[in-house]
């Protein structure tokens, strides 16, 4: 079977890091075109927009669109529109809304749409998911903390209304959560922390539920400076579990149960190239809906302005 022409919106720092070399790996796709304000690709066909590279290049199969949420929606609808198949970085749009037109246009086009959520392919998640479905779980407790300075040195997009915030990563935690617990939780309460000169929150503190009263409390916060925090720590009847460093570990009772390499965006890819086979779409939109719900019934709390 050829390989699947791919094409690529957006190169930035998380293109070059994990996608390009994602990419070259996966014998099911190539790259033959990208399309960036600023970046290119060395050996590649470039352009400036979208419009211009699906114009000029009709043999492209499948794109993935790389750049912030606020700006995916009207790409993700014209790749669609014409026929291509789409990978979405999370988070998949700045609205629930959107995103769900986007699916039901990718089912009218018989196109796959593919909303990525790359920490659930960490390599102790499915371990975590495993062990938490042979017990009985009494509370859970998320630890996700990041220093921004680092992570995103002056991207203004992200502080911007629809850029999430401190959500962008916190999203990853979720993505974890909503796959790895039994039954699905919903938020009882939320404070989200807001530095005075920013349309996004720097910190959020969160209370869920769900149906039978388990307790989640996660705290984000991207003020974290020294060791960073990516952690979800579950108490159990068979002992605490500890999904450690982002998924990368698990630990029983403090005993290591699994740690493998990370392959967060190779096994994106292989499972992008499976649902194209496949003729399907994967969006599945509760991480973002709980970013909505937490936007929604949280209580806004005002800090000092931040300044990169």
């Amino acid at each position: 079977m050829s390989p699947i022409n791919l094409a690529i919106v957006g190169v930035g720092k998380i293109v070059r890091d994990q996608h390009l070399p994602s990419v070259a790996k996966n014998p099911d796709f190539e790259l033959v075109a990208t399309a960036s304000r600023h970046g290119t690709v060395e050996g590649v066909k470039s352009y400036t927009t979208i419009e211009a590279m699906l114009d000029a290049e009709p043999s492209i199969d499948a794109v993935s669109l790389c750049m912030p949420p606020q700006y995916r929606y009207e790409a993700a609808y014209k790749a669609l529109v014409a026929g291509k198949h789409v990978f979405l970085e999370k988070p998949p749009g700045a609205t629930l809304s959107e995103v769900a037109d986007l699916e039901a246009l990718a089912n009218k086009q018989g196109a796959s749409l593919f909303a990525s959520w790359h920490s659930r392919y960490a390599p102790g998640v499915e371990a975590a998911k495993a062990f938490l479905a042979s017990t009985t779980i009494k509370s859970v407790h998320v630890i996700w903390k990041e220093d921004v300075r680092h992570w995103h040195p002056n991207q203004d997009w992200i502080w911007q209304a629809g850029g999430l915030g401190v959500f962008d990563p916190g999203i990853n935690a979720l993505s974890i959560v909503t796959h790895i617990l039994p039954r699905p939780i919903f938020i009882t309460e939320a404070v989200l922390e807001f530095p005075e000169n920013r349309d996004a929150p720097i910190a959020a503190d969160i209370h869920f539920r769900n149906a039978d009263g388990l307790p989640v409390h996660a705290e984000f916060d991207w003020r974290q400076t020294g060791k960073q925090s990516w952690d979800i720590v579950a108490e159990t009847a068979a002992g605490q579990m500890v999904l450690a460093e982002g998924g990368a570990k698990l630990l029983i009772d403090g005993a290591l149960r699994f740690a493998e390499p990370e392959q967060e965006y190779p096994s994106l890819y292989r499972r992008f190239a499976e649902i194209i086979k496949a003729g399907k779409s994967d969006v599945d939109l509760a991480p973002l809906r709980h970013v909505a719900d937490a936007f929604m019934l949280g209580k806004r709390k005002f800090v000092d302005a931040f300044h990169d």
